[in-house]
């Protein structure tokens, strides 16, 4: 990856966790931290179809649930267009639908988010080492409900993500299961963001096994740290997480490229 690319991800990091650390909304907080802590499960299936050279269309469909398996958390889907500036650096712009479950037990409505996205991923290499970072804005609509009823009312977001993902080869033995790291802050902006500038956070490790050449997946734990709009309360989410990628059509070289990272 050039260098001036390298200094424009590391400046955008950085401007991100200065942007969370002296926001005064967060000052104005007087209420201890609460946080709820629960375990989730989350499966997905993430497909690229690549076209022609440069162009590609994108499919995810995710699930997650809460306690383990046993209440709906949301479903997802986002579609988009993908394009290879290289072969190892695309840029993406799409649409995102979530379907959110009702947060009361006895609660009975769900909402709704439309969300449209921009993305820019880059994939290296360091040794035995593969490494991606994605660059994701997200312009997202989401609608609110008090007591169980819609409000009419939509709240919006500008949120901003940036992931590092490190896929170690641990194994000489090709097929082998390869060791994944990766970590994603999200922040948002927008004048309905009041006390929650920073989103959350996601840390996960786990594996990735190629079933075949056109299909692997990613196995593993991730901690979802997400602060809510009140601003002293956040949710620990400790996540199973399974994602299946799927890669259509070919490269120049004739072989199957990467998808890279998806996730909600």
């Amino acid at each position: 990856m050039p260098q001036k690319g390298r200094f424009f991800l590391y400046g955008l990091v950085m401007c991100m966790f200065f942007t969370v650390s002296l926001s005064p909304t967060r000052a104005q907080i007087s209420r201890p931290k609460e946080v709820n802590h629960q375990i989730q499960t989350w499966v997905s299936i993430n497909s690229l179809f690549r076209l022609n050279p440069n162009w590609g269309v994108l499919a995810d469909f995710h699930i997650r649930r809460n306690d383990f398996v046993e209440d709906p958390s949301f479903y997802f889907l986002r579609l988009g267009a993908n394009y290879w500036i290289k072969d190892n650096m695309t840029a993406a712009l799409g649409y995102g639908h979530t379907w959110f479950a009702p947060i009361r037990e006895d609660g009975k409505t769900w909402t709704n988010e439309n969300r449209v996205y921009q993305q820019f991923l880059v994939g290296s290499s360091m040794g035995r080492t593969g490494i991606t970072q994605r660059v994701r804005n997200e312009q997202r609509w989401v609608q609110l409900a008090e007591n169980d009823q819609l409000t009419g009312k939509t709240r919006f977001a500008n949120r901003v993500r940036y992931l590092a993902s490190f896929n170690f080869r641990i194994f000489p033995k090709p097929g082998a299961p390869t060791l994944v790291l990766a970590d994603e802050i999200l922040v948002q902006f927008g004048k309905d963001v009041v006390y929650n500038t920073f989103d959350q956070n996601r840390l996960f490790i786990g594996i990735n096994k190629k079933v075949n050449p056109r299909l692997s997946f990613d196995f593993g734990y991730m901690n979802v740290y997400q602060q809510k709009i009140t601003g002293y309360q956040y949710d620990m989410n400790h996540t199973i997480r399974l994602f299946f990628y799927y890669n259509g059509g070919r490269n120049k070289e004739g072989h199957t490229p990467a998808t890279g990272h998806h996730d909600e």
